[in-house]
């Protein structure tokens, strides 16, 4: 039990670290992210192998093509995003559901849409264990989205991409704004970006440099030339 409160101390520790040397320190300001990232505990969406190391500055790797990004990318996405208790979310490749959970801090309703059904069981798990009622993981195409539940005023997308499916674009409501982080034409420095939607135009603004690994789903095809 002593061992158990020891830990618990130590992970409590290492999450108010993280806010104050990775978050606070690059430009996230809005104390509702904040105290979303202090309160949701990082180490408990990770594999046991990799709890030690849930609050790195790092992206982890949890395997099936899923990541668990970077504290700051993703704190500062949100940023952009601003995410408030009268947004619909969808949380495209949720993977673990960390991100579904740090949005459900912020939003009212959110939507994680996963392909992998080991993940999303495990996660399902974890909403419930943190009594998380505004919040559901759902198994699906990333690419796809969540039609069923559609329009959204904000879609977060959990990993690098080459490209947007203008699936996920028609499920953004007017007004509605998506976040991720973007590598066009072939670059390997890729670029956080806000896409915005007004009536039948869709604008495309880059907000900050930023690298995360790649999601499978979302790599350009490959192009033969014979």
């Amino acid at each position: 039990m002593l061992e158990h409160c020891r830990e618990m101390t130590d992970f409590a520790t290492a999450r108010h670290n993280m806010v104050e040397s990775q978050i606070r320190t690059n430009k996230v300001t809005d104390p509702a992210i904040i105290d979303a990232f202090e309160s949701v505990p990082r180490e408990l969406f990770v594999p046991n192998n990799l709890m030690g190391v849930a609050y790195v500055d790092e992206d982890l790797n949890l395997g099936n093509g899923r990541i668990l990004m970077e504290p700051m990318v993703f704190a500062r996405l949100l940023q952009v995003a601003l995410p408030d208790a009268s947004d619909e979310v969808l949380d495209v490749a949720c993977g673990c559901g960390y991100s579904t959970a740090i949005l459900s801090r912020l939003a009212g309703t959110v939507y994680g849409i996963e392909q992998d059904e080991q993940f999303v069981g495990g996660a399902n798990e974890r909403l419930g264990a943190l009594d998380v009622d505004n919040a559901a993981i759902v198994a699906g195409d990333p690419l796809v989205g969540y039609i069923k539940k559609a329009p959204y005023s904000l879609i977060v997308i959990g990993g690098g991409v080459e490209r947007i499916p203008e699936s996920l674009i028609d499920q953004l409501a007017d007004g509605g704004r998506l976040v991720t982080v973007l590598y066009e034409n072939g670059a390997r420095q890729g670029n956080a970006v806000l896409v915005e939607k007004f009536g039948t135009t869709v604008s495309k603004r880059i907000v900050f440099d930023a690298s995360v690994p790649l999601l499978p789903e979302f790599r350009n095809e490959a192009k033969f030339v014979f």
